[in-house]
């Protein structure tokens, strides 16, 4: 799975993308930020509040229930972003 980070997200985790294999318990974009958030103190403080993170899969916008699968690309960035 491709992960994309963007803005403030990228700085707190320190890469803006990185390939990974979540456990095959993780089906759901919602279920992959909590699995995230626990690699580590810096995806801890980028997913604190989840609900200022939006989530694309494949290029299209979803939420904490899109279904997510090993192939797909997942993006998070702030509600905002420039340029």
């Amino acid at each position: 799975m491709r992960i994309l980070y963007f803005a403030w997200l990228r700085q707190k985790i320190g890469t803006g993308e990185e390939q990974i294999d979540p456990p095959e318990t993780v089906a759901t974009a919602g279920q992959l930020i909590d699995w995230l958030a626990t690699r580590g103190p810096g995806y801890a403080t980028a997913f604190k509040d989840a609900r200022a993170v939006k989530i694309a899969v494949n290029q299209t916008f979803g939420d904490r229930e899109t279904p997510i699968a090993a192939n797909d690309e997942v993006a998070f960035f702030p509600p905002v972003t420039g340029g």
